[in-house]
């Protein structure tokens, strides 16, 4: 065995152990690892990576309830695409960062919800929306599987994503743009970067100036962090050629630097997002 490999192996061992000893059967880990490797989000993740993706989405599979509603039947296949989406913001982060949520609903459609929220500028509207996602603090998180099912493809939005960068950003009270920084990052570096550029999209935006980013980012800071944290995902190195500051940010925040190991995505070969997926 080379040093390399049993390297690789301490490290996933250390960070099995920080896990608190719960592990996924075998069985189910081999069904990750298959569905692993066909996603294209995932491609170039090392073996390490790898190994403590999968050791985290087994993780999540056993701590969280996965619930079809609408008599939708979850199936094994459906919770390892989830687990897998979900477990890839996270880590490098550990099972902490998934502690404020304890279910994932799944419809069989964009729902409806009845909802008050406020647009960007301050005012307060109330009705029912049609959505693909939907965050709660401390509370569920509820997705629409067919959107959950096209995810992963490298197109620049992924609810899953979305709504568990919203997830994390509810860490320490409700989403704002701002969630609980690691030791050693500097929040009024943080603050600045993103203050100016979510200021610089909205004026964007309410000029017509159609780019990349989904408009829907200028919602709130809470849209533009969670927003932002797709692209950084999906579309790497299109979010470090125009928003170099915030993907640095963003590294140091997820603890990984997807540009890496994805392929460069062609701007115009973007596909038009899908509905908010946030009121």
């Amino acid at each position: 065995m080379t040093d390399a490999i049993q390297g690789q192996e301490f490290m996933l061992l250390d960070w099995m152990r920080r896990l608190g000893g719960k592990r996924a059967p075998p069985a189910l880990l081999e069904k990750l690892r298959r569905e692993a490797a066909v996603m294209p989000l995932l491609q170039g993740l090392s073996a390490d990576e790898s190994g403590r993706l999968v050791q985290l989405a087994g993780r999540l599979l056993l701590d969280k309830a996965v619930t079809g509603l609408e008599g939708m039947e979850v199936d094994d296949a459906m919770r390892c695409r989830l687990a897998l989406q979900l477990a890839l913001p996270g880590m490098n982060l550990g099972p902490a960062a998934y502690g404020n949520w304890r279910e994932a609903v799944l419809y069989p459609a964009p729902f409806v919800v009845r909802s008050r929220w406020q647009d960007g500028m301050g005012l307060t509207h109330e009705g029912e929306q049609v959505l693909i996602g939907q965050a709660h603090y401390q509370g569920p998180l509820v997705l629409s599987w067919p959107d959950v099912e096209e995810s992963p493809l490298l197109d620049g939005w992924n609810v899953v994503l979305h709504e568990i960068a919203h997830q994390f950003d509810m860490l320490d009270g409700p989403a704002n743009g701002a969630p609980p920084l690691h030791k050693g990052m500097d929040r009024k570096a943080w603050s600045r970067a993103w203050n100016q550029a979510y200021r610089q999209f909205c004026r964007e935006v309410d000029r017509g100036v159609e780019g990349w980013l989904d408009p829907y980012a200028s919602e709130s800071p809470a849209e533009f962090f969670a927003v932002l944290s797709e692209a950084f995902f999906e579309i790497p190195h299109l979010t470090a050629r125009d928003y170099p500051e915030l993907y640095r940010q963003l590294a140091l925040f997820y603890r990984q630097d997807p540009a890496l190991r994805l392929p460069a995505v062609e701007e115009d070969g973007l596909l038009p997002p899908p509905p908010p997926s946030h009121p």
